[in-house]
């Protein structure tokens, strides 16, 4: 592990972007943006490291977590074999920068003072004043142009343990899941239980969480990435480009995530803004599993079964969905959803056959026929799958437009009913038979 420590606007994020060549971490003019521990595998200085990116040291937080960003900071140096104590150039020696000094003091041996924002040659001059910091002779770089980061990683190089072996790219995780859901749903939570850490900030105050956080473990031989997310909120009470772009994140998690789990509090009703978040997993085929989390925590004698049947008029889109009950401040649960989730993933790669699939549509159209339209009526030739993650299926007909969405969603229903896809999203296409003559004869 490699951490990027420094006060507040100093460039951490950037640096970690720049790094990790791709925009992992947020980066805003505002201090304070990065709470938790942000860490992405990558490779640096010819090793497969994980940088972890920080919040700013002496950060005045505007929602008092203070304390708990300065815990994640001395958990990240005291895991870490190498660390880059980042100052701002531009800025030159400030009083915090000098705090950062003395949280550092004791791991100097793994400590490079990194000089940040050197964009061109005057600003370089006040380099050399970081020297009365104790940790020797700076490497001036800028983040932000991606200027002399070789020459960074050539000094991390006697850092980092010698493998012995040409590094290798990591294998890719069994399985991605993007935990989504309202603000102050538990996610985080449910994050440190199941990794068995305070790996992120847990607090009563809503948005607590900017950035999405991937984490990597394993559990039953499998390794898993989990992504918490910000909590979405509604739009107009979005304030800054802060939860803007944690918004837009939380979004980008679930398109890449092969699984997404809904979390909600069971303590308060299902809002629109769920089935919004439900609506958005749909729209991209993702499978959902529904986390029903705080279940310690309920008031009256509602049971499972009541609150699945309340989930069914509230979340009518995820009919289909499986449900978990969880307390994440006790751990109930809490691998259930991986065991499920998985179970999600392991339908979505499934595969139909060809002849199958035809006996599906057919048995479904002999059913229940489309409704006429201008005297015509939709007709089903045959049909093949054709992708996975979602299931995808071809279907050949004579014209799309006789075969309207709530056909589509039965057709849908059938091959749940057909098959063992059972509990998640299929996509279905139409295609009209091409009928010119040189295709016939």
């Amino acid at each position: 592990m490699v951490a990027i420590v420094g006060r507040p606007n100093v460039g951490k994020s950037t640096l970690l972007n720049a790094l990790a060549r791709s925009r992992i971490a947020i980066v805003e003019e505002t201090p304070g943006v990065t709470r938790d521990r942000v860490g992405v595998l990558c490779t640096v200085a010819e090793r497969t490291v994980e940088l972890v990116d920080t919040g700013g040291v002496g950060i005045v937080d505007a929602q008092g977590l203070d304390e708990h960003v300065e815990r994640q900071i001395l958990a990240a140096v005291e895991s870490a074999a190498a660390i880059l104590f980042v100052v701002d150039t531009r800025a030159g020696v400030m009083p915090l920068d000098e705090r950062v000094a003395g949280l550092l003091r004791r791991f100097t041996d793994k400590t490079i003072l990194v000089a940040n924002k050197v964009e061109s040659e005057r600003i370089g001059w006040g380099v050399h004043e970081f020297v009365n910091l104790g940790f020797g002779e700076p490497i001036a770089i800028s983040a932000k142009e991606r200027m002399h980061l070789d020459e960074l990683e050539e000094r991390l190089d006697p850092l980092l343990p010698d493998t012995g072996e040409i590094p290798v790219e990591e294998a890719p995780a069994d399985m991605k899941l993007a935990l989504v859901g309202r603000v102050n749903a538990g996610k985080s939570t449910f994050v440190n239980q199941l990794l068995g850490d305070d790996r992120m900030i847990v607090s009563e105050i809503p948005g607590t969480t900017r950035d999405s956080v991937d984490l990597r473990f394993e559990h039953d031989g499998r390794s898993f990435v989990v992504i918490d997310t910000a909590g979405i909120r509604k739009e107009r009470v979005v304030h800054g480009s802060v939860d803007f772009y944690a918004q837009r994140r939380a979004e980008k998690a679930m398109r890449r995530a092969d699984v997404a789990a809904l979390v909600l509090d069971c303590t308060t009703d299902v809002a629109r803004l769920d089935r919004q978040i439900a609506d958005y997993a749909l729209t991209h085929y993702h499978p959902v599993v529904v986390v029903v989390n705080k279940w310690d925590l309920r008031t009256s004698n509602v049971t499972p079964k009541d609150f699945i049947a309340y989930l069914e008029k509230t979340l009518p889109l995820l009919r289909f969905a499986p449900v978990v009950f969880t307390s994440a401040l006790t751990g109930r649960n809490v691998t259930r959803v991986l065991d499920v989730a998985w179970s999600l993933f392991e339908q979505a790669s499934q595969r139909i056959s060809t002849a199958d699939v035809n006996k599906i549509l057919e048995a479904a159209y002999d059913r229940r026929k489309p409704r006429p339209k201008q005297g015509r009526i939709g007709k089903i030739y045959y049909g093949s799958q054709v992708d996975i993650c979602p299931p995808t299926f071809l279907v050949f007909v004579n014209q799309r437009y006789l075969f309207p969405p709530n056909y589509l969603r039965y057709l849908e229903n059938r091959f749940r009913e057909a098959t063992s896809i059972t509990e998640i999203p299929l996509r279905i296409h139409l295609k009209e038979r091409d009928r010119s003559p040189s295709k016939n004869q």
